[in-house]
């Protein structure tokens, strides 16, 4: 083995200072948390809602535990699939208004599922350019061609339907991006895949739980299965816990029952786990909803960043990004914010493209008004460091 190129590899990410490292949290996720002797304000987690340690769930995962075990055991197709992902594509379709739910171990093993089990190398997808990595990956491996549209450009992606293509053309994009915090043009997106015969599939990872009352990006927006047949949501964001589901017409997830390999091949989920969730899905959707506060939270922050001259994502969801540009100086200003207990990654390429490194700050319904004044305090020392906004 030539152990001397991967040493290059290494020192190549370096260098174009993308080296990344592991940090262990020695607690449970929530607004605060210790990683190694340090107490750190915690902004760039995906736990939107604060359910990953909300009381309710940590009870639905013991409960789950003592009735159905801790593992599956198998893939669902074995003896894997049981009561509790049953009630959970179960209730993930009605809560979206959609026939039918497939439970994925993850959003990345949902996507990928899709494109093997749906997505011939005849077929052609035409994909938003700053879609998630699993989506991209997916597409390579299909075989499908690829065509990527300009982020968010209906001129563009109308400009690549109108080619033309003897198999069946998808249309792919995220709902909420996870690096901007925008979301996807989807009215006309659908209008334009109707117009020209083309699947729709949205990845609504980062809005479901967030938006339409919970019910995600396309609720939000009040389109339905029609509009878009296929989506997919994750349980790893919103819901606190872990796992995916594609939601849509009976016909598409039976295709993905017989063919999706993620799925056929897969241990299914933990049952106990899919308890948890189907309890986050309950409560987020229920009157005791920690979403106004993540809304009012959002609100506040914005706020304060006008206060202090601050520029401000155009969104107002619980992703605000804070661009600074060079990877280098992103960092540094992320190192600035952790001397003062505040944990923001800087977010390099290749996650985001050249040119465009920033911090990705988080908001949460779990954190309080004082953390969140922190918070903008701590920006505030690196005001020059920060672009203006897109």
């Amino acid at each position: 083995m030539d152990f001397a190129r991967f040493e290059r590899q290494l020192d190549l990410v370096a260098r174009e200072q993308r080296w990344r490292t592991l940090e262990a949290n020695r607690g449970p996720q929530g607004p605060l948390i210790r990683i190694g002797d340090e107490a750190l304000l915690n902004f760039c987690s995906n736990d939107y809602l604060g359910l990953a340690n909300h009381p309710r769930l940590v009870e639905a995962l013991a409960e789950g535990a003592q009735r159905y075990g801790v593992g599956s055991g198998a893939a669902a197709l074995l003896s894997g699939h049981g009561e509790a992902h049953e009630a959970m594509a179960h209730d993930l379709a009605a809560s979206t208004g959609r026939d039918r739910a497939l439970i994925f171990s993850s959003g990345y093993l949902a996507n990928l599922g899709i494109f093997s089990g749906l997505v011939g190398r005849e077929d052609r997808v035409i994909s938003d350019e700053l879609n998630h990595a699993s989506l991209i990956d997916g597409v390579r491996l299909s075989r499908a061609e690829n065509l990527r549209y300009r982020h968010a450009d209906t001129g563009s992606l109308e400009a690549s339907l109108a080619q033309d293509h003897p198999g069946q053309t998808w249309v792919v994009t995220d709902g909420l991006f996870s690096m901007d915090g925008d979301l996807a043009p989807l009215m006309q997106i659908s209008a334009l895949a109707d117009r020209h015969g083309a699947g729709l599939i949205c990845d609504d990872a980062h809005g479901f739980g967030v938006l339409g009352e919970g019910a995600g990006t396309l609720a939000e927006l009040r389109l339905g299965q029609k509009d878009v047949p296929l989506l997919v949501v994750t349980f790893g964001k919103a819901l606190g816990t872990a796992g995916a589901a594609v939601i849509g017409p009976h016909l598409l997830i039976e295709n993905l029952l017989q063919r999706a390999r993620t799925f056929i091949f897969d241990t299914a989920p933990s049952p106990a786990l899919m308890h948890a969730a189907r309890t986050a899905l309950h409560l987020l959707m229920g009157p005791e909803s920690p979403r106004p506060k993540l809304m009012a939270n959002i609100c506040h922050f914005k706020q304060c960043l006008m206060q202090v001259g601050l520029p401000q994502a155009p969104g107002d969801t619980p992703i605000q990004p804070m661009l600074v540009g060079d990877g280098e100086r992103a960092l540094e200003v992320a190192a600035g914010l952790r001397k003062r207990g505040l944990y923001v990654r800087a977010i390099r390429p290749p996650t985001v493209p050249a040119g465009t490194a920033r911090l990705r700050v988080c908001l949460s319904a779990a954190h309080d008004t004082s953390q969140i004044e922190q918070l903008v305090e701590g920006l505030n020392a690196h005001h020059s460091a920060f672009l203006p906004a897109p």
